[in-house]
């Protein structure tokens, strides 16, 4: 989906997807004042409850109404990040930089998925994690969220391929209740990744 679309849906005052960080994120820990990259932030309410833990976190998104959004939604809770507006196609991933990587939903087309995803183990310091959510393939039979394209849903396989070099990698697929705002509602069917390099 374009730049367009994001803008389009991010540009209302009400926060689309909520305020309050992905249940999956929640539960996860990383160490203190942890240096951590969120991907596909959107309005931004993952990266700045990481934040709120005392973590340094800069958020990427590519639509301008998104990182106002989050920009906002910072000032709100009293916190800083760091916002960027980039096109993941072209966002430069240094290695060894990252104490964390979160990308929550973000849906990437095949070849910018397996482009993206390929990055993260190089990125990522000695003993850094990724932390990542999204819809399931077979989420099409749910209609609760997501893309409704099956290129644009991930499969175990495909993540699995995707992450091959993590050695400590931990792939989960269920079906569960996400209630984020207007567009994440209700059951789903989620695969679940945690990686530490």
């Amino acid at each position: 989906m374009q730049a367009e679309f994001w803008n389009e849906r991010y540009k209302e005052e009400v926060f689309a997807y909520g305020m309050e960080a992905n249940d999956f994120l929640q539960e996860q820990t990383f160490q203190a004042e942890s240096k951590i990259l969120c991907l596909a932030e959107g309005e931004g309410r993952n990266g700045v409850y990481l934040a709120e833990q005392g973590h340094e976190v800069t958020c990427v998104d590519y639509s301008e109404e998104g990182v106002r959004k989050m920009t906002q939604l910072a000032e709100m809770k009293g916190v800083v990040i760091h916002p960027v507006c980039a096109d993941l196609n072209e966002f430069a991933f240094e290695e060894n930089t990252w104490d964390g990587i979160v990308i929550i939903f973000g849906h990437l087309p095949t070849e910018l998925r397996e482009k993206v995803h390929g990055q993260f183990y190089k990125a990522l310091k000695p003993g850094g994690k990724l932390v990542l959510e999204a819809y399931h393939k077979t989420q099409l039979n749910y209609k609760t969220g997501g893309p409704m394209t099956d290129t644009m849903l991930y499969s175990e396989e495909e993540l699995k391929s995707d992450f091959h070099e993590f050695k400590n990698l931990q792939i989960t697929q269920l079906e569960r209740e996400v209630h984020e705002g207007e567009f994440h509602f209700g059951k789903a069917a989620v695969v679940q990744v945690i990686a530490i390099k």
